[in-house]
């Protein structure tokens, strides 16, 4: 296990990953969003050519702003449905997993616990999931793991534009804090450093006990 490729890598949760992946001798390719912006298939289709193949990867991405189901206008469904969804498609036809690999989908909670105020990134992450849920069966015929993270609140940038009040917002969680990137990080690296592949297809919901939902 000596490659990764971790999308949105520059900043929060994808830079976390990326540097606790580097502890354990890994190379890593962080990707910002100067290298592959994934509501931009051009931009996608001329990073695949380049990155084609890859032991570890990681699909991440930030989400829209907040906006009422009837402020959202054609041009916002048609730019996350290629950022959220069909970017990402794009990306797994055309990047070779290698056998042994690991596959990684940095989602969200509302794909459990739809948002009103998130209503884009809920409906096109949650579609992605499905896809993201078939796919493992059949990366599984090579080993390959798959492991779905949907994040609730983390500390990250994201997290601060969403919310307007921090300090009284962690009040209200079951640990009165904020998630650190770090936690995630952490998560990823254990996997892939005890080298756990029978963990796979599944959605791991890391929220601090914040979720409702049962399943």
């Amino acid at each position: 296990m000596n490659s990764a490729i971790v999308l949105g890598g520059s900043r929060g949760i994808g830079k976390a990953i990326s540097n606790t992946l580097k502890t354990i001798d890994i190379d890593v390719f962080a990707a910002s969003k100067k290298d592959i912006d994934t509501s931009n298939l051009d931009s996608v289709r001329e990073f695949v050519k380049n990155h084609n193949q890859t032991d570890i990867l990681i699909l991440n991405t930030g989400g829209p702003v907040p906006k009422p189901f009837h402020a959202i206008t054609e041009e916002d469904w048609k730019l996350y449905h290629n950022q959220l969804f069909l970017g990402f498609v794009t990306i797994l036809q055309n990047i070779k997993l290698n056998n042994e690999g690991y596959l990684f989908l940095i989602s969200s909670n509302v794909i459990k616990e739809p948002n009103s105020k998130l209503i884009i990134s809920s409906a096109y992450r949650a579609a992605f999931v499905e896809v993201f849920k078939v796919l493992s069966k059949e990366y599984a015929q090579r080993n390959i793991s798959c492991i779905n993270i949907a994040p609730g609140p983390i500390n990250t940038d994201r997290t601060k534009e969403l919310i307007e009040n921090i300090e009284e917002f962690e009040k209200t969680l079951p640990m009165k804090r904020l998630g650190e990137p770090e936690e995630i990080g952490n998560f990823v690296k254990s996997i892939v450093e005890n080298k756990i592949k029978y963990l796979s297809g599944v959605t791991i919901n890391f929220d601090g006990a914040n979720s409702n939902y049962i399943y």
